[in-house]
C-alpha cells in the first residue's frame, strides 16, 4: 500500500523531468538518484538510455520500481541516503522533490552531502531540489489551495486530502487525510504528517562546502497548480 500512496501523492509530478534529463545529458553517466521511490525519475532517465542506480530506504517502493522497470537495466540500492556505501562512482547524483529536506535536520543533511560527495567521480555533480514557498498554498482560512488526489486500485478507492500546510518552527508541516473505500463499502481514515526542514539554497551551499562540494549554479522549477515550485542547487565535487 505504501507504493499506492506514494504514486497518488507524488507520481503524477512531471515539471522537474526536463531539468533532470538536461543534467543527465550534460554530465553523463552513471547517474545516482537518492529517494527514487517507485521510479518516477529513474525510469524516465533509464528509458532514455542513461545508466541509473535508484536508491531508497523503502523496500516496497524499490520492489515496485523494479517491477515497472522490466526490460531496463536499472539496479536498485536499499539504503539510507545519509549512510549508503556503493562500490561505484557517479557522474551525477540527483535528489529530487525535496528529499534532502526530509532528512530531519542539519546533521542528517551534512551526512547525506558527505556520503554523496564520496560517491561522485572527480568533477561530478549533485543536484538537489528545495522548496521554501509552501506558504503560497495557504488560504486565508488556513486551508491549502490543493484538491484531493484519488485513484482506484483492485476495486479499492484511495483518496488523499491535503488538510494543512503550515510553517512550524524550523520547517513546514504537510498534513493529509488518507481514506480508502473497499468495494463492499468499508471505509478507513488515517492522518499522514510530513515534516520538511526549512532550507534556503544559500544555506545548502554552505553546508555542502563543508562536505567538499562547490556551488555550480542553480535552476528553477516553476510551480504547478498542484505542486510548489523548487530551487535546484547544483554542486560540484
Amino acid at each position: 500500500m505504501t507504493a499506492i500512496w506514494h504514486d497518488l501523492e507524488c507520481g503524477s509530478y512531471t515539471a522537474d523531468l526536463p531539468l533532470w534529463r538536461m543534467l543527465a545529458v550534460e554530465h553523463g553517466d552513471p547517474v545516482l538518484e537518492l529517494g527514487a521511490g517507485t521510479g518516477r525519475v529513474a525510469i524516465d532517465l533509464a528509458r532514455r538510455g542513461h545508466r541509473v542506480t535508484a536508491l531508497d530506504h523503502d523496500a516496497e517502493l524499490l520492489a515496485e520500481l523494479s517491477r515497472r522497470a522490466q526490460g531496463l537495466e536499472l539496479p536498485t540500492a536499499l539504503a539510507d541516503a545519509r549512510s549508503f556505501e556503493l562500490d561505484q562512482r557517479f557522474a551525477l547524483c540527483l535528489v529530487p522533490m525535496q528529499v534532502i529536506q526530509l532528512l530531519d535536520g542539519l546533521d542528517a543533511r551534512r551526512a547525506c552531502l558527505e556520503c554523496a560527495r564520496q560517491h561522485l567521480a572527480e568533477g561530478g555533480v549533485l543536484a538537489a531540489a528545495l522548496t521554501s514557498r509552501l506558504e503560497a498554498y495557504e488560504l486565508p482560512d488556513g486551508g491549502p489551495g490543493l484538491v484531493p488526489d484519488m485513484c482506484e486500485h483492485d476495486g479499492v478507492v484511495y483518496a488523499s486530502h491535503p488538510t494543512a500546510i503550515r510553517a512550524d518552527g524550523d520547517g513546514f508541516v504537510l498534513e493529509r487525510r488518507r481514506e480508502t473505500v473497499t468495494p463492499d463499502g468499508h471505509r478507513t481514515v488515517e492522518a499522514n504528517v510530513i515534516k520538511l526542514d526549512r532550507v534556503l539554497p544559500s544555506e545548502l551551499e554552505r553546508e555542502a562546502a563543508e562536505a567538499g562540494l562547490k556551488p555550480s549554479g542553480r535552476a528553477t522549477i516553476p510551480p504547478t497548480k498542484d505542486y510548489a515550485g523548487s530551487e535546484v542547487v547544483i554542486l560540484r565535487a
